[in-house]
């Protein structure tokens, strides 16, 4: 039993709006934009306030777990539960299977708010004033979403028509409306009435899934039997496959809200972006004289109203308007500003083809739950990698058949095992690992630790690293 919210955070989605640096592998929620924290990050910040919200809990699948759990980690804030999607069923039956998961955990009177781990919000007055509205009207037993007022005619958000007033700040949903073009969205807002749909909800855990039983009784007993029949794994739990597998493929939305009595809406005055965009992450970001933002390796002259970002080799753009020019470390993008809600179709083109499909699902740099590594070099019978170790942490106890390996350390101290012998490696220094010798690397230091790492062989796959031992149990 609890008085405070239990925030729910879905982190599992794979969004390619913002291709080239979001991908499959690590989407825009984990990736740092405009400052130092990832999008998850500042959610994860914004609900840190222990007097209102007990611990939050997290909703992913298994290919971001650990990017969940390091994240978190280093904003030094505790999780109540990381739940991990088996198959992706779309925000229904997340929201179910996390509602479950929080009355078995803190009792069936719990209040949630529903939270997109990839939205940009700013905090302050209002955004509590909203919340604190938003906690009586869920507890009073409506289902609540946040309404943004509007401040243009946009066309990539739904919108909420009011209804009549519920008092304390409260309104009924007269109607959601789907996106719409550019004529109904000027109509709508020059009418009054509407408001953006933000996606960010509160309801009582106990009440919505009675809500989802009368409307999708298959999502709420799918997602119900999935938590009870759930693994502990870690710091994770796994719900189970085979029962959420069974759940219908829809949105919160469509499950339940537009067809419940018991809908109501908070008109919301606080900043709010889905970062749905790459004309979002420009309005958003510090503008100059000229209109534009330039963001890390990057160099604007003569140009206007445009975003630049580069976050390897020095990009520089001469001469155009109102474009974004987005450089990764393996891909551009150069398209118009206003034109960016298309790049999910740029990005299903390429995915379609052969020889670009896996520039849309994964990216230079992977994470891993030791850290990471970024690939550097690719050559004939050679690969360079550089290695991140977080502190504390090691990798499996492995060995290779096809491939030998050369580490360089070039920050911080390495403690590598070699066969029976364990050697210290520090800057400057190296170590060879030959072919199919048993071997492991950790960070006992307190920085992350960075290795060069020099691959040589027949095969240099991922898929030849036999796990000996494994702290993360990974075969």
């Amino acid at each position: 039993m609890t008085d405070k919210i239990i925030p729910v955070i879905m982190a599992g989605g794979k969004g390619t709006r913002l291709w080239p640096l979001s991908r499959a592998s690590a989407p825009k929620q984990f990736i740092q934009f405009t400052d130092d924290l990832s999008l998850f990050q500042k959610t994860l910040e914004r609900i840190s306030d222990s007097s209102h919200y007990e611990a939050p809990v997290v909703i992913t699948n298994e290919d971001f777990r650990f990017l969940v759990a390091e994240q978190a980690r280093e904003l030094d804030i505790k999780l109540s539960g990381v739940l991990l999607e088996p198959t992706a069923r779309n925000t229904a039956p997340a929201v179910a299977a996390a509602a479950a998961f929080v009355m078995k955990k803190f009792g069936d009177d719990a209040i949630i708010q529903v939270l997109a781990s990839d939205h940009e919000i700013v905090s302050g007055q209002s955004y509590q004033e909203a919340i604190d509205i938003a906690f009586k009207t869920a507890k009073a037993g409506k289902l609540v979403t946040f309404g943004i007022m509007p401040t243009e005619a946009a066309t990539g958000y739904g919108y909420i028509e009011v209804g009549k007033d519920l008092g304390d700040g409260a309104k009924a949903v007269k109607r959601f409306v789907e996106k719409p073009d550019a004529d109904k969205a000027a109509a709508m807002l020059g009418a009054g009435g509407f408001l953006w749909n933000s996606g960010i909800f509160m309801f009582g855990a106990a009440q919505v899934l009675s809500e989802m039983q009368k409307y999708a009784p298959a999502v709420a007993d799918a997602a119900a039997a999935s938590v009870a029949k759930a693994q502990n794994d870690l710091d994770f739990v796994r719900l189970d496959a085979e029962a959420f597998s069974k759940a219908t493929d829809i949105s919160i939305d469509y499950a339940i809200m537009e067809k419940t009595a018991n809908a109501a809406v908070v008109p919301s005055s606080f900043s709010w972006s889905d970062m749905g965009s790459w004309d979002a992450v420009w309005k958003l970001g510090k503008q100059d004289t000229d209109g534009n933002v330039a963001l890390g390796n990057a160099t604007v002259v003569n140009t206007r109203n445009s975003l630049v970002m580069s976050r390897t080799s020095h990009l520089a753009v001469q001469g155009l308007d109102g474009v974004a020019v987005i450089a990764s470390e393996d891909a551009v993008y150069v398209g118009k500003l206003d034109e960016s809600q298309s790049v999910g179709s740029l990005v299903k083109l390429l995915g379609s083809t052969k020889g670009t499909a896996a520039l849309t699902q994964t990216h230079p740099t992977s994470y891993r739950p030791w850290g990471g590594y970024t690939s550097i070099l690719n050559g004939d019978r050679f690969q360079v990698k550089r290695l991140f170790v977080t502190p504390g942490k090691k990798l499996s106890l492995q060995k290779h058949h096809h491939r030998s390996e050369h580490w360089i350390c070039v920050k911080g101290t390495a403690e590598v095992t070699v066969g029976d012998e364990i050697k210290i490696v520090r800057e400057n220094e190296s170590v060879y690992i030959p072919q199919g010798e048993v071997h492991r690397l950790a960070n006992p230091g307190k920085i992350m630790l960075e290795m060069i790492e020099v691959q040589t062989g027949s095969y240099l796959g991922e898929d030849d690293i036999i796990r000996i031992v494994d702290e993360f149990g990974r075969g």
